[in-house]
């Protein structure tokens, strides 16, 4: 398959299953507005699934669709394609990762997205040694925020994977003083599963920055713990 047939081929199943209803149900979950066509997930990765059985193209195909179709601004054309994409991650090297980080700077602009790409394509450079933790530096002061909460998210696997909590924390701890509320729950999840891994080591750092930290970041990061532990984290007024 070429690179217009795969773009043509999503978009006529967007189409053909869109479904007004959905669409205004879909924007609740949205501070940003929701353009797309009211697919179910299920439908989403049941395409997904299909195509990679399918087969007929590759890594550089999909990275070249994927950009194409991030232009319509399409919630579900984006999925598909970063989904796509994850299905091939045998393929990937260092220049995805670089094609991947440029996206941000005219795509990836909702949390769902960036999500997707930190909950399961970005971890697979770091489990597969294709990059380091050390390549996501420049991410941390992006001018996108997208981009700067795909690293904490991104760490989340690299965590339970490696069990050490400590360099993850460390390696973002800049982002405790980021202005944006997306970043802000990106933090908070990360801390949140870093406790659980080791609370002895997360704790003391939580209590580092509790009168200072974003209220957002504190309350997700203490979402598990018991309401008496909870407590001393509470902001000094």
């Amino acid at each position: 398959m070429t690179t217009n047939e795969i773009i043509q081929e999503i978009r006529s199943y967007c189409i053909v299953n869109a479904d007004d209803e959905r669409i205004k149900m879909s924007q609740r979950f949205f501070k940003e507005e929701f353009i797309g066509y009211g697919l179910t997930a299920p439908q989403v990765h049941g395409k997904v699934k299909e195509m990679l059985k399918q087969g007929g193209f590759d890594l550089h195909t999909i990275l070249n669709a994927t950009p194409e179709l991030m232009k319509s601004g399409r919630y579900e054309e984006i999925s598909i394609g970063l989904l796509l994409l994850d299905g091939l991650w045998k393929q990937f090297t260092p220049e995805t990762f670089q094609v991947i980080g440029n996206w941000f700077s005219f795509s990836i602009t909702n949390w769902a997205h960036a999500d997707t790409l930190g909950m399961f394509i970005l971890p697979r450079f770091i489990d597969k040694k294709i990059v380091e933790m050390s390549d996501f530096s420049l991410w941390l002061d992006s001018p996108f925020k997208f981009q700067r909460r795909c690293v904490p998210v991104t760490l989340i696997k690299h965590m339970k994977k490696t069990r050490q909590v400590m360099p993850s924390i460390l390696f973002v701890e800049k982002l405790m003083a980021d202005p944006e509320r997306e970043v802000h729950q990106g933090m908070g999840w990360f801390l949140r599963e870093a406790w659980k891994i080791s609370a002895a080591e997360v704790e003391p750092f939580l209590l580092r920055y509790k009168d200072s930290a974003p209220r957002l970041i504190i309350q997700y990061a203490c979402e598990k713990m018991t309401p008496e532990n909870k407590l001393q984290f509470k902001r000094i007024k």
